[in-house]
């Protein structure tokens, strides 16, 4: 088991963190006030500021785009493993996932593209989302129902002859207030009695523009909008899709979901220890250079075992995702479901610690829009619900040490 980066992939990880100090790191306080001048509940009004585009441009020209894509023509050719430290990487900013091409939702729904979509899919949706000229929405949470368990799912996507009508109301779509989304990923109910409760669902693709699509409002985080790109809450109300627009046919969604789920977690949480470095660095940095008290504030009130305490839980953390990784890359996703769970448990909460514990350092600046803390918060507790809340992964962890010991699910 070894976890150092290939020569290929320590070449990435150099030239990205360059990149980042070097042209990412000098604008993104300018950035995000660029966007704030923008903000608000009204989407319509939101805007990209043009540096994210020059930026993206630059990124291209040096090779530096759709890393997390392990195809060697249409991305980097990279496995998970090799991903994954680059992902850490872009974690340190909350602007760098897109302008490398690499962020959410558009990552997974890229490799849900070239998975499983088909030749005419791939050129209509996949091809502009790699070039970076579109974004997209995945939606699948829904209001009235525990999303949590996708089965509850209330929404529709039934084939009527040639064409699948989409009905239904979804929330927490994100990035459907971006100016430049056009395209969601619909997951909903194919009733289908000859088949098990796992092959009811399906993913549609869903025009925004197309008749019937209706967004209603963006869902504040923590009071934020998350501009420019949102969490919308969209109503589909009988909308007709071609029945080509059906990823991988009816029935379909499980199992596509499983495969996007992978990888995305890896990314997701790579991304959090990054974000978490950055924290613990802003964290050192504002205790080794403040005093109260007549003394430096790292020398006050327990926060030298603070430091100690977040360096031995992101190193952790760390350890378990990339042994993650590595496994996905051996044996498969679905050998490593247990790790894949683990991470998604783990790596959130740790960023929210570490960050909880930076926040208290800096006192009031910490939870202002000064430093990036109060974004980094929001994205460790928004992602200890995302993709599946701590407590689903623990009963999965659960059930998977308990079959291997010989015990059965219990009946309800």
């Amino acid at each position: 088991m070894d976890f150092q980066p290939s020569a290929r992939g320590q070449d990435y990880l150099d030239r990205v963190r360059r990149f980042i100090a070097d042209h990412i790191a000098p604008v993104e306080a300018q950035y995000w006030h660029d966007v704030a001048a923008h903000d608000g509940p009204d989407w319509t009004a939101w805007r990209v500021p043009p540096k994210m585009e020059e930026l993206k441009a630059r990124a291209k020209a040096e090779g530096l785009w759709n890393m997390f894509l392990p195809d060697a023509e249409l991305g980097a050719g990279l496995s998970t493993l090799e991903y994954a430290p680059i992902a850490e990487a872009t974690g340190h900013s909350l602007m760098a996932p897109e302008v490398f091409n690499c962020n959410a939702p558009d990552t997974g729904n890229m490799e849900v593209l070239w998975r499983y979509g088909s030749k005419d899919q791939q050129e209509q949706w996949l091809k502009p989302l790699l070039a970076g000229e579109i974004r997209s929405v995945f939606s699948m949470t829904e209001p009235e129902v525990a999303s949590s368990d996708a089965t509850n799912m209330a929404a529709t996507a039934v084939v009527e002859g040639d064409e699948v009508v989409v009905t239904g109301r979804k929330w927490w779509s994100s990035g459907i207030g971006d100016p430049r989304a056009r395209i969601a990923i619909v997951m909903a109910r194919t009733p289908d009695e000859s088949r098990d409760r796992h092959h009811q669902h399906s993913m549609v693709l869903v025009p925004l523009d197309a008749p019937g699509v209706r967004i209603e409002r963006m869902l504040p985080v923590f009071g934020a909008w998350d501009a420019p790109h949102g969490h919308g809450e969209v109503v589909f109300d009988r909308v007709r899709v071609p029945a080509s627009n059906l990823i991988a046919g009816p029935g379909m969604g499980f199992e596509i979901a499983q495969g996007r789920l992978g990888p995305g977690r890896i990314h997701h949480c790579m991304r959090c220890l990054g974000a978490a470095e950055a924290a613990l660095d802003l964290m050192i940095r504002r205790g080794t250079s403040r005093t109260a008290f007549g003394r430096p504030l790292i020398d006050l009130g327990g926060n030298r075992e603070r430091v100690a305490e977040a360096r031995v839980a992101i190193d952790q953390a760390r350890l378990l995702t990339l042994y993650a990784a590595w496994k996905m890359d051996k044996v498969g996703t679905q050998a490593a479901l247990t790790e894949i769970s683990a991470i998604k448990v783990v790596a959130p909460s740790v960023l929210e610690r570490v960050v909880d514990d930076a926040i208290q350092m800096h006192g009031g600046a910490g939870v202002s829009g000064d430093t990036p803390l109060a974004g980094f918060y929001a994205q460790a507790r928004s992602l200890r619900l995302a993709d599946g809340p701590d407590e689903v992964h623990k009963a999965m962890i659960a059930r998977i040490e308990l079959a291997k010991r010989g015990y059965k699910k219990t009946p309800a």
